[in-house]
């Protein structure tokens, strides 16, 4: 098996056909499963060596997979304890109306890095951003901009399954890419702002029928310094590693701590701080539940990863980069776009960068940690486009048309745009 190559040809056939059909909304784990068989086959590959080539991939992606599935415990208790809710609405207040936009894109991007998903990070600030909204004039496509920006920036720097996917596909601790993804976030966070205020009044206003009142749900939420136990905790524990390299303690050198263990220990702790261990079961059967479908997509990328990583599709974009004269370092990147753009996913996007693309990276020069973070950056770019989820929820929470959605996009992309360019600038050329 490891002496097959596959054609480019057959990788970029099978590729353009699980595009095809995750827009032909065909589930993501066939779509990408049937155009990793197709691939295999029409590059060269027998029925053994597609099934072996398929297998390999799912098989790489196990150690992701493994981590994900342990995060969902930290964000099943921050999603349905309201811990959640209680810091948005905690930061909102401390900035007042008058400095709206930077408290919505912050409580996303804060909500998001302490391990809740962005899509599920947009729909529990949208009902407070469609509120201020509607009392100040904000435009809803200043408002989605401010969220989606905000948790594009706290996603590159959270504990969730794309950050996971980074530092496992280059063989890194996970604080480690999160540490790393800080200044491009900050820059990313600025720019949402930036370009959220310049667009207050463009576009569609909040009518007063989109406000939602949930007063009473609120009274059940916890307060601030018992909900932001569970981050803390998972950031506390996180640190370990990085701190004991700085430092270089050798006596607990070989004291490693992954996330596997950290990210749930961290959710049974918050859990045990807000009072709500009776909801153990609930909690996890929920995390576990939203975490399932993201499990499935990494497998179907695995997948198409095997048959790209298993194709000599890399070494003709090595070549097409030679032959440009263009510097090697921007094959991180490109691979973090491209990938991302055509899954519609920044976790999927990074899975089949990493998988795919990888080798050919690194062996370019380029260190594994900045590689990461360069990957990771340049999969917030396009990721946001209508073959995926993230697009349709997140429209829907600030009631917007097909339309008016399509509008968020481009600017979307500027805020990804900005973070990849910041990470590649100081990850590529200075440092």
């Amino acid at each position: 098996m490891d002496t097959i190559t596959i054609s480019w040809i057959g990788a970029l056939i099978g590729l353009a056909l699980a595009i095809f059909l995750i827009l032909k909304k065909l589930n993501p784990l066939y779509a990408l499963f049937l155009g990793a068989i197709v691939g295999a086959l029409i590059g060269g590959a027998n029925l053994d060596e597609t099934l072996n080539t398929i297998i390999s991939g799912t098989q790489s992606v196990m150690g992701t997979v493994i981590r994900v599935l342990a995060a969902g415990i930290l964000a099943g208790v921050m999603m349905e304890s309201g811990a959640a809710e209680t810091i948005a609405l905690s930061i909102v207040q401390k900035f007042g109306e008058k400095k709206a936009l930077i408290a919505l894109s912050l409580a996303t991007m804060i909500i998001t890095a302490v391990g809740v998903f962005i899509p599920v990070a947009v729909l529990i600030v949208a009902p407070i951003a469609l509120s201020i909204g509607n009392k100040t004039g904000i435009s809803k496509l200043a408002l989605l901009v401010a969220l989606s920006g905000g948790g594009k920036a706290g996603n590159i720097i959270s504990p969730n399954p794309n950050t996971i996917a980074a530092a496992n596909g280059f063989q890194l601790e996970l604080s480690d890419v999160m540490i790393r993804g800080l200044i491009p976030a900050i820059f990313g966070l600025i720019m949402a702002v930036v370009l959220a205020s310049l667009l207050k009044k463009k576009g569609a206003k909040v009518a007063d029928a989109e406000v939602v009142h949930n007063d009473a749900q609120m009274a059940n939420y916890p307060p601030l310094k018992k909900a932001i136990v569970a981050p803390l905790v998972a950031v506390i524990l996180l640190m370990i590693n990085p701190i004991i390299s700085i430092l270089k303690i050798d006596s607990l050198a070989s004291f490693k701590v992954d996330a596997m263990y950290i990210l749930p220990l961290a959710g049974i702790i918050g859990m045990v701080a807000m009072g709500q261990t009776k909801n153990i079961l609930k909690y996890t059967a929920s995390g576990l539940e939203k975490m399932t479908p993201t499990v499935l997509i990494l497998i179907g990328a695995g997948a198409i990863g095997g048959l790209i990583s298993h194709s000599d599709l890399s070494e003709q974009i090595v070549n097409i980069i030679d032959a440009t004269g263009i510097s090697g370092t921007f094959l991180a990147p490109i691979a973090g776009i491209l990938m991302a753009a055509a899954t519609a996913s920044t976790s999927t996007g990074v899975i089949i960068a990493t998988g795919s693309f990888g080798e050919a990276i690194l062996n370019m020069g380029v260190s594994p940690l900045d590689a990461a973070v360069m990957v990771h950056a340049g999969a917030t770019v396009i990721d946001s486009l209508p073959h995926g989820n993230y697009f349709h929820v997140t429209g829907n929470s600030m009631n917007m048309s097909l339309q008016q959605r399509m509008s968020v996009v481009g600017y979307e992309a500027i805020v990804g745009g900005t973070m990849t360019i910041v990470a590649t600038i100081l990850y590529g050329f200075i440092l």
